[in-house]
């Protein structure tokens, strides 16, 4: 999902990690994974400020030097590995270049090729603006709710509304991806639970109750439409949001698996990206994929 420009400017700070090689194996019971490409937001870059590479992308992009998709690769032995994820990113980055402060990262299907046979695709929380809506929800005074009023006009919920219009986007995306990789596996990830169902946890993370129980559903409504899209378009779906539940942003250091607003994580050490998925969180959507792909 977005990362603020502030954010991005601490990154000039963050320490730069050797970059991962992909191995050459066979990869077992999944069958042989010749190319595996690995499209998506932040959420698939596993947004880093303290293990970025820029091996594939440029360093704006923040992506983890041990995001899902390397882990993934770096398990199956893939002999050509790309990761395309940039945070920011949209569904019209596939298609279209994304400008950052340090140059473009290319349209993320340039990586495509017919002879891609994986792909995995984590896209639409930026589309629908749910990630840019977290933000606004911060305030002082926990008896407040500056989304709910916002977002809500008339009884209708506008943010529910933004994540319906993105499933087409999301198809698109789908189709596009299939046009360049005809042979490819695409297997589809949604979001896991950063925000609880029960309630916020202010002033550690300044969101009164109402905001964080309204975003924890918006998750599981982003998590419902990315399913119906996999159903629709045949493309098997990765549940992360299931199984996830107790590892929010509220939970301790070494229980969460997304950090809160502060810039720091205790999984690894060292700067973060708020409302982002810490180590732990990248070690899980791994399993998940793997799990999937069998």
């Amino acid at each position: 999902m977005k990362i603020s420009r502030a954010l991005l400017t601490a990154t000039a700070f963050a320490t730069l990690l050797p970059t991962a090689a992909a191995a050459h194996a066979e990869p077992g019971d999944s069958g042989s994974i010749n190319e595996y490409v690995a499209l998506g937001d932040s959420w698939a870059a596993d947004a880093t400020l303290s293990q970025v590479t820029t091996a594939f992308t440029p360093l704006p992009c923040v992506q983890s030097i041990r995001d899902y998709a390397k882990q993934v690769a770096a398990a199956l032995t893939v002999p050509v590995f790309q990761d395309a994820t940039c945070g920011g990113a949209e569904t019209k980055n596939m298609t279209a270049p994304q400008h950052t402060s340090a140059g473009d990262n290319p349209p993320q299907f340039d990586r495509l090729t017919e002879n891609t046979d994986l792909v995995t695709l984590e896209i639409g929380g930026n589309d629908a603006g749910l990630a840019a809506t977290v933000t606004d929800c911060l305030t002082l005074d926990p008896t407040v709710s500056p989304c709910l009023n916002a977002k809500i006009v008339d009884g209708v919920d506008q943010m529910s509304q933004h994540i319906a219009a993105t499933a087409p986007r999301v198809q698109a995306t789908i189709a596009g991806i299939r046009e360049r990789a005809p042979h490819a596996r695409i297997l589809l990830l949604d979001y896991f639970e950063g925000i609880g169902l029960d309630g916020g946890c202010w002033p550690e993370i300044p969101i009164s109750d109402g905001d964080a129980m309204w975003l924890g559903h918006k998750l599981i409504e982003l998590h419902d439409m990315l399913a119906g899209v996999a159903s629709a378009t045949g493309v098997q779906f990765v549940d992360t949001y299931n199984g996830s539940s107790g590892h929010d942003a509220c939970k301790p250091i070494g229980t969460r698996w997304v950090e809160g607003l502060l810039p720091y994580s205790g999984s690894p050490i060292g700067l973060a990206v708020p409302f982002h998925p810490n180590q732990l969180g990248a070690d899980y959507q791994a399993r998940r994929v793997l799990e999937a792909i069998g």
